[in-house]
């Protein structure tokens, strides 16, 4: 079933807050392995696709889209200032475009990456090609 048109231009309610911690940038520089040094290292400039990535699965869920028919297209990040540790951050996701070709649609999106005094850090634009295939819950027949 193809996405409805009238998504476009919606905003989604921001994610929950999230501390940028020494831990987790080391974490999540280590599943890249790359070296991360806490005591002064810049975070890695993808760091905010773990708030991009939430604010995608809520998107996901209030829409009923499966993740599983999701294919990830494009990833982009357009920094205001650099992220750091101690930086409370949340992402607003909008959907910009939408568009069908071959059955599939083809989904903008836009997060707003913020600080906690409401300041835009980065804007993460992302490419979801999604698969419509049957409704939830239904079996595809050939």
């Amino acid at each position: 079933m193809p996405v409805d048109q009238s998504l476009v231009g919606r905003e989604f309610p921001p994610t929950a807050p999230l501390e940028v911690i020494g831990e987790r940038v080391a974490a999540f520089a280590a599943s890249l392995g790359a070296p991360f040094d806490a005591s002064g290292g810049a975070v890695p400039p993808t760091y905010p696709i773990v708030l991009a990535f939430d604010a995608m699965q809520a998107f996901l869920a209030s829409e009923e889209i499966d993740l599983f028919r999701i294919v990830h297209g494009e990833q982009r990040f357009a920094y205001e200032r650099p992220v750091r540790l101690g930086d409370v951050l949340t992402a607003t996701l909008s959907v910009v475009s939408l568009r069908q070709i071959g059955g599939a649609d083809i989904i903008g999106t836009s997060s707003a990456i913020n600080d906690a005094d409401g300041a835009l850090v980065c804007t993460g634009r992302a490419t979801l090609v999604h698969s419509g295939g049957a409704p939830s819950g239904q079996q595809e027949t050939a």
